[in-house]
């Protein structure tokens, strides 16, 4: 069975990732370096402690407890013993401390570089890109999946450099006192090997799981919370939270999954480590009650001392290997989620400038349509057969002069919004050419062509902040006059200032504040201030406003649209009798052009649409 995120791969440990998400530390190398050697060092010092107990076990406490050792001479260099313990493991604290903040900058510093490396890209990519992929989905990746990063980085790096070298440290001291009972403690090794491998796969999966889940829960809580209107207009209350509790149960089988793993990985490493000290104890008391020897001599093989120590290091041992559990969660955890943002930050950037892309010079605002056909569906090639239900627009070519107004209509699906989309480059076309001046807008620098264009939306989107931030697009170069300028022309002006704060009133979240009339006229007012050349007004953008504010909008249009070429889509063909030609479509073809006048006089396809509109005003009047 597919999953749903189709960017979650079934492989285990990838260096390649690894490699990816580590080049990210290249800019902080020498906080990185001073973090690895801090703790390398902290490393070097924790089994010292250790070997201080043991020789005073074995040159001060035994001797004396058989009778044989000066007191004086015990208690001094118990005393020496003492201060070099505490100052080692101060000298522990201070590495520890050191080494902790420094990986935790250079975490912190790697994730804001991720997020902005993933936001960046997610601006550059084609509007296609979001049609195919939810809202909720690409909100994970800039939060949960860089958050699992940034757990491996700042929980994980440091423990990873600092258990890794602890275990080789471990293993070469216990070597080098006693390599005997040394490998005694490492016959487990190769048991926690096979193990780590095992759940190593299981925790894997796990994880990509949670994650995906993750993912589909983020996206039906943007959905019901965005379309909480149509939610509660159509009582679906009840339902949505069916759905979302489906979503919300899978998410939670899917971390008692990760938790039940993880939950049997550590007792194992845990239980190892018991029988590691266990077999040394075992060993070491054989062979001291065999020998017969409790002290110091040289026919000793085992002391007190050493006994004590390798208990103390074989503990030691699997502490280290035990938080490596931890690290390889977040680890398992991080690599899931790089397969996923890197997913994102590999995706080819369909829409992009062509090298050595030219500005537009001398803006005349001619636009040609040569021979188009188009669909949004990626899959469909220039190659692919015309008779495909999937082309939008078919053969379609039109001329518009610089200057001109045009108008297109025709029945939902003929390909109008299509038209608008592809003079400001949003998607590319499989067969002909865009032309705006005569170059393709293929040819185009991206900026510069959507600087010339202004667009005019109905379902206006408007950001969280003042209304004059949302008129400006935080465009600190557009000078306030022209915002009041806009405004008074779509006669919204007064509306503004009859606000508390005026233009710096502050915007809910997509203007939740504002009446549809009201976002509409601001929609108008942004688009004016842009100063485009070229006016794409979309979808009957006067649709929600009432009469007085449509002859509003009316007016303010044609003195906008004199000298700018315009391209409006209309569904009441009242308001678009004053343009300079009307282009009628249907199923993704012009059918019939001309002015308003004209083509009531052909008796065609708009005259019928003509006809049938007022018939249905006349019947509601």
């Amino acid at each position: 069975m597919t999953r749903p995120d189709q960017d979650a791969y079934a492989k285990g440990f990838d260096a390649h990732l690894t490699r990816r998400v580590l080049g990210y530390l290249r800019p902080y190398r020498w906080l990185a370096v001073g973090g690895v050697l801090l703790a390398l060092l902290m490393a070097a010092v924790q089994p010292l402690p250790t070997l201080l107990q043991r020789y005073a076990i074995d040159h001060y406490l035994v001797p004396f407890v058989g009778g044989r050792g000066d007191t004086a001479a015990a208690l001094q260099g118990l005393t020496y013993i003492v201060i070099g313990y505490v100052l080692l493991q101060v000298l522990e604290f201070a590495l520890n401390y050191a080494s902790t903040l420094a990986v935790g900058y250079l975490g912190q510093n790697v994730l804001r570089d991720i997020r902005a490396d993933v936001f960046t890209k997610l601006q550059r990519l084609q509007l296609s890109y979001f049609d195919q992929n939810p809202v909720g989905r690409l909100i994970t990746r800039v939060t949960s999946d860089v958050d699992a990063i940034n757990q491996f980085i700042t929980g994980g790096l440091i423990t990873l450099i600092t258990s890794t070298f602890l275990i080789l440290v471990f293993m070469g001291v216990m070597l080098s006192v006693n390599w005997r009972l040394a490998l005694i403690s490492f016959t487990v090794l190769p048991v926690l090997f096979i193990a780590t491998n095992y759940f190593r796969g299981k925790l894997r999966d796990a994880f990509r799981n949670t994650r995906t889940q993750q993912a589909i829960v983020n996206t039906k809580l943007n959905e019901n919370i965005t379309g909480m209107l149509t939610v509660q207009l159509f009582g679906r209350e009840r339902r949505s939270m069916l759905d979302f509790d489906t979503s919300n149960r899978a998410l939670l089988r899917a971390n008692e999954n990760s938790v039940t793993w993880f939950s049997l990985f550590q007792p194992v490493v845990a239980i190892l480590g018991q029988v590691a000290i266990a077999l040394v104890l075992y060993f070491s008391a054989r062979q001291l009650l065999g020998e017969g020897v409790v002290g110091t001599g040289a026919a000793a093989v085992v002391t007190v001392g050493t006994l004590f120590a390798f208990v103390q290091w074989t503990q030691q041992l699997f502490q280290p290997i035990q938080d490596l559990a931890d690290v390889f969660n977040n680890l398992q955890a991080a690599m899931a989620s790089s397969e996923r943002i890197f997913g994102v930050l590999d995706t080819e950037v369909e829409i992009s400038d062509k090298p050595g892309a030219q500005p537009i010079r001398n803006f005349e605002g001619r636009v040609d349509f040569d021979g188009v056909w188009f669909a949004y569906d990626g899959k469909v090639q220039a190659q692919t057969p015309d008779t495909d239900d999937r082309w939008i627009l078919r053969g379609f070519d039109l001329h518009i002069q610089p200057g001109e107004s045009v108008a297109l209509v025709g029945a939902t699906g003929a390909g109008k919004t299509s038209v608008t989309a592809l003079v400001s480059r949003f998607y590319d076309v499989q067969r002909g050419a865009v032309r705006v001046d005569g170059t393709d807008v293929r040819d185009l620098a991206q900026d510069d062509l959507r600087r010339h264009v202004g667009v005019v939306l109905q379902d206006v989107f408007l950001f969280a902040g003042t209304i004059e931030s949302n008129l400006t697009l935080n465009n600190a170069d557009i000078p306030h006059e022209r915002v009041v300028e806009a405004c008074k022309y779509v006669g919204v002006h007064d509306y503004i200032l009859s606000l508390e704060q005026g233009y710096q009133t502050e915007v809910r979240e997509r203007g939740a504040t504002l009446s549809t009339g009201q976002k509409q006229l601001l929609a108008f007012a942004r688009a004016l201030i842009q100063n485009p050349d070229i006016l794409l007004v979309l979808d009957e953008a006067t649709a929600n406003v009432d009469t007085e504010t449509e002859l509003r909008i009316q007016d303010a249009l044609q003195k906008v649209m004199r000298g700018r070429t315009s391209i409006i889509i209309a569904h009441r063909l009242s308001t678009i009798e004053g343009c300079d030609r009307i282009v009628v479509m249907r199923k993704g073809r012009i059918v019939e052009q001309g002015s308003h006048a004209e083509l009531l006089a052909k008796g065609g396809y708009y005259s019928r649409l003509h006809r049938l509109q007022y018939a249905q005003g006349d019947a509601a009047d």
